[in-house]
């Protein structure tokens, strides 16, 4: 089954929505962070067990759709300016290792009850500053240009390809 976005909706302003996701990115970080805190001091209760749970889904299913939508539109669209194809391969490695850090986060997440909270929190940090300048490069510099590269219509099927990714059709 396949849900209708709304007209208006972020797909029909894709670069809006990677900043979004950006957004969102960064507050799980943080969701990360307070998790850590938590952890030392009440243990692996419920609360933290939701606060993995909402970590785990976003970075599990949410990140790794937005990393196709950059690799897919994003960075081939600079991928004849001479100064910016080499930042966009650069972050597209950055995705290899982010997912390759995200794995055995993932583990420690999942295995809460049990995780060794240094090693919890290490993972953790280096997850967050591994964003950090990635996150920072594209908004400052990558979307910005490739925005202004890309026209009306290729906007448009950026969005469409983007909600197709996700099990939505653009309606209106």
């Amino acid at each position: 089954m396949r849900i209708a976005a709304q007209p208006g909706s972020s797909y029909q302003q894709p670069f809006e929505l990677l900043a979004a996701c950006h957004e969102r990115i960064e507050r799980s970080l943080r969701l990360l962070a307070r998790l850590c805190e938590h952890l030392a001091t009440a243990g692996p209760d419920a609360v933290a067990r939701d606060a993995a749970r909402d970590v785990l889904r976003y970075f599990d299913i949410a990140a790794p759709l937005h990393q196709q939508d950059e690799e897919l539109h994003v960075f081939p669209a600079l991928a004849g300016d001479p100064v910016l194809a080499p930042v966009c391969a650069r972050l597209q490695a950055q995705h290899r290792e982010i997912e390759a850090r995200w794995r055995p986060l993932r583990a420690l997440l999942q295995a809460l009850d049990t995780a060794e909270l240094a090693a919890l929190r290490q993972a953790a940090e280096a997850f967050a500053r591994l964003h950090e300048e990635h996150l920072r490069s594209e908004n400052e510099l990558i979307f910005p240009a490739a925005q202004a590269l890309l026209g009306e219509a290729q906007g448009q099927a950026m969005g469409i390809e983007m909600a197709a990714r996700r099990g939505l059709t653009l309606t209106g």
